[in-house]
């Protein structure tokens, strides 16, 4: 049992310990989600979904609907009986307004192309950021896999140095050096622990920076799988300078993005011209209002009162006079009936002078068409070149990798012969020491040239649209 909880214990260490070494995978899909750039870029996508909305609503009527009610304390009239007096009077009143345009310029269908276009802006702008931040995560995770392989190397040549240290010692004690040489073998060793020192420095500054970019907290403890990674060369360059641009200048977002940039300028230019037009809408109201005082009523009654008399005769003339009476107000609906009242209409503005804004703005939509034209004919340059540049530097690397391969195997058997000589003492500890480390430094140029090819050939897929794999 107690064997069970020990292997048991060691499973749940290891699957623990292997949980917490990223693969390339894994630390682009945590980049992609935490990355502060591509979140901002998610909420402008957001807001240009938003910006679509409203351009859509521009199509519908303007609908609003108020109501009010009032309440008048102190001195008012009384309508019953005509003097002034202290009373609380109510008054209710309700509206409907509504407004469409007919006729603006089509301002409307523009503004929805316009918000179209910044959705499309957004999108390759968002997946631009996208291809950037994975193209740098694996720059970094490449990174840190060629100061492992720079940490593997140094701990040989430690080991391979105390060794000799070692053995020197031996000779020295068989009389076959003098101890002087030792000295040198010493000192050489203080080299190579310092190196070492060197290339683990290396190796936790580019592990720190790796986990900074995926923002992990616990970045002292984070450290990525060890794989040991075959050189295979990309059939990329078999392909011309010329092939990769005619394919990145069709499909890069970079480049969609300033030909949608141009066609929002465009665009922009075509509605702040719609303001130069007429614009024609029709409008539409409805209100009534209630009162909730006292009024005089006719009560049926009918008398009659002199108002003069027939001139000669003198006999006088009586005029009828309605009856009147104190009633409670009028029903809601009575009076909303009663005191209802309609609006309607068309409206027409015709612009003629309003200090030169509108044409101004006119003018200064012409000229962000030309800077958008201007830009994007840059971008194409910048890209030329770019990938010109990467070509030339793939296509460098390589010789530089093939010629350091070359170059470790002479120096291997130049080592081997040395070490031969000098355990037979026909060498000195100067001149075996400078075979030492000119290997020593063949082995990380090749790796440093390995590595740099590696980053140099992904650099060229991604411009020809190979997904980035390590």
């Amino acid at each position: 049992m107690k064997k069970l909880i020990i292997v048991l214990s060691i499973i749940f260490y290891t699957s623990s310990f292997s949980q917490d070494l990223w693969t390339l995978e894994e630390c682009v899909n945590r980049a992609l989600t935490e990355n502060i750039s591509i979140k901002q870029a998610e909420l402008d996508y957001l807001d240009s979904e938003i910006q679509k909305k409203t351009a859509v609503g521009n199509f519908l009527p303007n609908l609003n609907i108020g109501s009010s009610h009032s309440w008048n304390v102190g001195l008012n009239q009384n309508i019953t009986t005509g003097l002034l007096e202290n009373i609380t009077t109510q008054f209710s009143s309700m509206s409907l307004n509504m407004n469409i345009d007919i006729l603006n310029g089509l301002k409307n269908i523009k503004q929805l192309h316009l918000a179209n276009l910044s959705i499309l802006s957004n999108q390759y702008q968002l997946a631009d950021m996208k291809e950037n931040i994975t193209l740098f995560v694996a720059n970094s995770f490449l990174q840190i896999l060629f100061n492992k392989e720079i940490v593997k190397v140094q701990k040989l040549q430690l080991q391979l140095s105390k060794d000799e240290v070692i053995r020197a010692n031996d000779l020295v004690n068989n009389g076959v050096i003098p101890r002087g040489d030792l000295f040198e073998f010493e000192a050489n060793l203080a080299s190579v622990e310092k190196s070492l020192i060197d290339a683990q420095n290396s190796l936790t500054l580019s592990k720190l920076s790796l986990a900074q970019l995926l923002l992990i907290e616990d970045y002292e403890s984070f450290d990525i799988v060890d794989q040991e990674y075959e050189l295979k060369i990309s059939n990329i360059l078999d392909k011309s300078p010329k092939e990769i641009f005619s394919y990145a200048v069709q499909n890069k977002n970079e480049i969609k993005i300033a030909e949608t940039n141009l066609e929002i300028a465009k665009k922009s230019l075509e509605l702040n011209k719609s303001f130069l037009q007429p614009r024609l809408s029709a409008f539409y109201s409805f209100s009534s209002r209630i009162a909730y005082s006292d009024r005089i009523a006719p009560n049926g009654e009918i008398s009659f009162v002199p108002i003069g008399v027939v001139e000669n005769t003198n006999q006088r003339v009586l005029a009828p006079i309605q009856g009147t009476k104190i009633v409670s107000p009028s029903s809601f609906s009575d009076q909303f009936n009663t005191n209802k009242g309609q609006n309607y209409g068309l409206s027409l503005s015709i612009p003629v002078l309003n200090g030169f804004s509108t044409r101004s703005n006119v003018n200064r939509s012409k000229v962000n068409v030309k800077r958008s034209e201007n830009l994007l004919f840059q971008r194409k340059l910048d890209l030329e070149n770019t990938i010109n540049q990467a070509y030339n530097d793939a296509k460098g690397s390589l010789k530089t990798y093939e010629a350091s391969l070359k170059s470790l195997e002479s120096r291997k058997l130049s080592f081997e012969y040395a070490q031969e000589k000098f355990n037979l003492g026909v060498m000195n500890p100067y001149e075996y020491s400078q075979v030492k480390q000119r290997y020593e430094s063949s082995q990380s140029e090749l790796i440093r040239s390995k590595f740099d090819l590696i980053f140099k050939l992904k650099v060229l897929e991604f411009y020809f649209g190979v997904p980035i794999e390590i």
